[in-house]
């Protein structure tokens, strides 16, 4: 989309996700935005749905996990093996305690020897020390050891949250080091676009927030990018309508994003984004992420009963029109046996470069395969000796992201009920032929009852989100008379006696291509009016810079033990302690000042103000008030820099 400042939107365009190649759907949409004769373009946005999604589908690339003064039984309990290979965490004697006091002295060498052992099996390295927040001195150790050892990624649990909760923070710091390969391929191949198309100006990457931080910023801290997408949306359908109640639901090819609106206000949670199952500690818009979509996987189970998602592939209808194969191969399926992978293929993902030492023989061998193009699940694993095997090794690719898989999906429903047609509908209706032979029906009613599981699940995650603003309660999961009537609402159980409707007090407000296709139905079993603005296909793009730059600063200041003891100041650069709370406030304050506005200024903001916050809690006592601690907030604001003062 290009936006004149002045006029409003020149023009609009949208473009096909190429899941096989990040940045080729977005040069795609710019050729399509940009005239003949281009105008100066001052500054580029991208708002990026990457990082949720590979958290969503379980992806991203291997990283080592330095654990500093932690207690392996607490990570045993969080199932990391779902984030981290075993083997690449590494507890190293060392950590704080919550006063800031060493718990025990750093284990340097250890901390060198897991450096030097695992880099060259990584892709970046995570630290997380033991009260880190408190003080970060161990982390900063460990990360100078890092860079001065290799040239990878490295990020410290500190300089992403402040919040204590020893686990979380492991969690936000790993997710953080899986990404950081995967925006950086996704960054400079924008960039690299950019400058063919001779545009000059800087890049900036929405954060999950919706505040804006530039693209270097965001190769260091991709985690902040989680929910980018759908805080995007949220910025640009408040921007595009006139509700300033309701529910916003962004549905797209991977996620379908949700929340709430309240005086033309979404909420923040401060304590941090859950994205994919996994709780981080990243501050973003209190946004419900559920995976589905569009281009959502379709499963059944051995009843037949369908779910869809959480993977995204490469409907069948879109991968054949860049490979008419595709349907030649199902239409050869069509006339064999049925299988079990019949209507599957996968395909190369182009990264920025794979190195091949990284992957294991089988790996290798099935990389060469795909090279050529897609190839049906079918034809890649005849012939295999130890198909479980090859099976393993290709799910570590696409976990990697080095393969990408392409599947039967609502989108190809849709194609075949003639309600959207961009792709191959002869793809489309005999991949659904393929799925009416194995359930026993017809291509049609199959594709309605997609379609219909969509509206289900999709209707499940909006009352989910509607509840959970009142007391936080989830009876889809917890209890089964709430998941009767929420089934029965949503017309997904049709059985017995009883009926159940439900009604939003507020409307929907729909964006994102698939809004209309499936919220207008949807609206109908809510009970509530649906509202798709003009240009809601784009109000990602809109959010993307509508936005501006804002980085928050928290400092604690509290007595560590006793009122006796001096006050101390726990800051990103260690702990100070005062004889006086106002000294320490002061030093607080000039010290979360100064660092919110470099930080501004790093992430791309032009003309900062810095406001800040101040937090005392206290108890009263019979004669005297007590002093628990305070917490001193910068908040530094600014637009993006543009061209001209870049």
């Amino acid at each position: 989309m290009l936006l004149d400042e002045k006029h409003g939107i020149v023009t609009a365009a949208k473009s096909l996700t190429t899941k096989h190649n990040l940045s080729a759907g977005i040069q795609n949409a710019v050729n399509a935005v940009l005239p003949h004769s281009p105008p100066e373009i001052k500054l580029v946005s991208l708002s990026s749905t990457l990082a949720t999604n590979a958290i969503v589908e379980g992806k991203g690339n291997p990283v080592c996990l330095l654990l500093i003064g932690y207690d392996p039984r607490i990570i045993a309990e969080i199932r990391f093996e779902r984030l981290v290979d075993n083997r690449h965490i590494v507890f190293i004697q060392g950590g704080h305690t919550v006063t800031g006091d060493e718990q025990y002295p750093l284990d340097i060498q250890a901390a060198r020897q897991a450096i030097q052992t695992y880099a060259p099996q990584v892709s970046a390295f995570a630290i997380s020390s033991y009260f880190g927040v408190r003080n970060p001195a161990h982390e900063l150790r460990v990360k100078r050891l890092v860079r001065r050892l290799t040239n990878l990624p490295v990020t410290c649990g500190h300089e992403l949250t402040t919040q204590l909760d020893a686990p979380l923070r492991a969690i936000t710091v790993a997710l953080n080091a899986r990404l950081i390969s995967l925006m950086q391929q996704l960054i400079l191949e924008v960039r690299e676009f950019l400058s063919t198309q001779g545009i000059d100006a800087p890049l900036m990457v929405v954060k999950g927030d919706g505040s804006l931080m530039d693209a270097n910023a965001a190769l260091e801290r991709p985690v902040e990018t989680i929910l980018s997408g759908p805080a995007a949306s949220v910025v640009g359908a408040l921007y595009l309508c006139k509700e300033k109640d309701g529910i916003i639901i962004d549905m797209g090819g991977t996620t379908t994003d949700i929340a709430a609106v309240v005086e033309g206000i979404p909420a923040v949670s401060h304590t941090g984004a859950k994205v994919g199952g996994w709780q981080t500690m990243v501050e973003a818009m209190d946004i419900h992420t559920t995976g589905l979509g569009g281009d959502s996987e379709v499963h059944a189970d051995k009843e037949g009963k369908l779910t869809i998602g959480p993977r995204r592939v490469i409907p069948l209808s879109l991968l054949a029109m860049d490979y008419p194969s595709v349907a030649q191969t199902l239409q050869r399926q069509l006339e064999r046996r049925p299988g079990i992978d019949d209507g599957r293929f996968v395909m190369h993902q182009r990264p920025l470069g794979v190195d091949r030492n990284n992957l294991t023989s089988t790996q290798r061998e099935i990389w060469e395969r795909l090279s050529q193009g897609p190839l049906s699940l079918v034809d890649l694993l005849e012939g295999v000796d130890t198909p479980s095997y090859y099976r393993h090794s290709l799910g570590v690719l696409i976990e990697r992201g080095l393969v990408v898989a392409g599947d039967f999906t609502p989108t190809d429903a849709v194609h075949v009920l003639g309600q959207y047609r961009v792709g191959s509908v002869e793809a489309a209706e005999l991949g659904a032929r393929l799925w009416a032979r194995r359930l026993g029906t017809d291509k049609e009613e199959f594709c309605r009852r997609v379609v219909k599981q969509v509206i289900i699940q999709a209707g499940r995650a909006v009352i989910d989100s509607a509840l959970a603003g009142e007391g936080k309660l989830n009876p889809v999961s917890q209890d089964s008379v709430g998941h009767l009537f929420i089934n029965r609402a949503l017309g997904a159980d049709d059985n017995g006696n009883l009926g159940v409707t439900v009604s939003l007090k507020h409307s929907l407000i729909g964006v994102g291509a698939p809004a209309a296709t499936y919220l207008t139905p949807l609206a109908e079993k809510l009970g509530t009016a649906l509202h798709i603005p003009e240009n809601a296909e784009v109000a990602n793009a809109i959010g993307a810079v509508a936005g501006g730059v804002v980085q928050n600063v928290r400092i604690l200041v509290r007595r560590p033990a006793g009122i006796d003891n001096p006050y101390r100041a726990y800051s990103p650069f260690g702990v100070r302690d005062f004889t006086e709370l106002e000294d320490a406030v002061t030093y607080a304050k000039k010290t979360a000042c100064r660092l919110a506005r470099r930080r501004a200024h790093e992430a791309g903001a032009a003309r900062v103000k810095v406001y800040t916050k101040r937090n005392d809690e206290t108890v009263d006592l019979q004669n005297d008030r007590l002093h628990i601690g305070t917490e001193l907030v910068a908040t530094a604001v600014g637009r993006p820099r543009l061209k001209d003062n870049y």
